[in-house]
């Protein structure tokens, strides 16, 4: 048997999710396992990094298999992609040892969360961005995100059902920017909990719109109770946008990840 890892990029907008689910063929998953069992001749299950919720898109999700299947990378990746719907793609597959492990051997994960910032909806974007109306600052927001950087309990951005062990987790960057009408929020951690980066998208929206001062961030946090948090913020304008994995596996980690590269690596050891 070999084992490879995918980089699988999608768009969520007409699937119930990532996971599997019984009572529905319209998830990624799905989708990916049959695309690659019929290149594999045999059925195949894939291990993600990282789920994402119904509407949520990926430009990197990372998955691994397993198969005795042998074949040329390249045919893997265009046969697969001749299997799958439009808006699910198989970027590139790369021979990995037995030991890497797709979500248990990442070090750091990336999201983008997309919000346009205008009066009127986009007939183009409308299943990917979320649309704020009401004028956002983006500074004020920033200065409210930086409470969050570093090791906390995430307890008030946690969902109800999140199956997490710990809500402890590190985040390693809160990049906050606006190009035009659109704000973009990036954020890379050790892990997320279930909804963590909607949560953390709800409570910045009310200090962007100065109901809130940028101090309520970090109220909510020390709180450790998610009534203290912003509302969910919807799925449409969150991205999984890339995994970063030990230097050790090989895998061409993300140049995003470069300036913490280091500390990811020291951190892990």
């Amino acid at each position: 048997m070999m084992k490879f890892a995918v980089g699988v990029e999608y768009d969520g907008s007409c699937y119930h999710g990532w996971q599997r689910q019984k009572n529905t063929p319209q998830t990624v998953q799905e989708k990916l396992e049959s695309a690659l069992s019929v290149l594999a001749s045999s059925p195949v299950s894939v291990v993600c990094a990282g789920r994402t919720d119904a509407g949520v898109h990926a430009l990197e999700q990372v998955v691994h298999f397993e198969t005795s299947k042998q074949r040329e990378l390249h045919q893997w990746v265009f046969g697969t992609n001749a299997n799958l719907p439009d808006d699910i793609r198989v970027v590139w597959i790369k021979p990995v040892t037995e030991d890497f492990h797709a979500r248990f051997s990442a070090a750091a994960r990336y999201y983008r969360y997309e919000i346009l910032n205008r009066w009127v909806k986009s007939a183009l974007s409308r299943h990917h961005v979320t649309t704020i109306f009401n004028p956002l600052d983006e500074n004020l927001m920033q200065k409210g995100a930086n409470y969050l950087l570093g090791t906390h309990d995430f307890t008030s951005f946690r969902a109800q059902a999140c199956q997490a062990k710990s809500p402890v987790k590190h985040i390693h960057s809160i990049v906050i920017k606006r190009i035009d009408d659109k704000i973009i929020i990036d954020i890379i951690a050790n892990a997320f909990l279930h909804h963590m980066v909607r949560n953390i998208v709800g409570t910045l929206l009310p200090v962007g719109t100065g109901e809130r001062p940028p101090e309520f961030v970090h109220h909510a946090l020390k709180a450790k109770d998610r009534r203290q948090a912003g509302v969910t913020a919807l799925p449409n304008g969150l991205y999984f946008k890339g995994v970063y994995y030990p230097e050790a596996f090989g895998l061409d980690n993300l140049e995003a990840f470069s300036p913490f590269s280091d500390a990811i690596e020291k951190k892990q050891s």
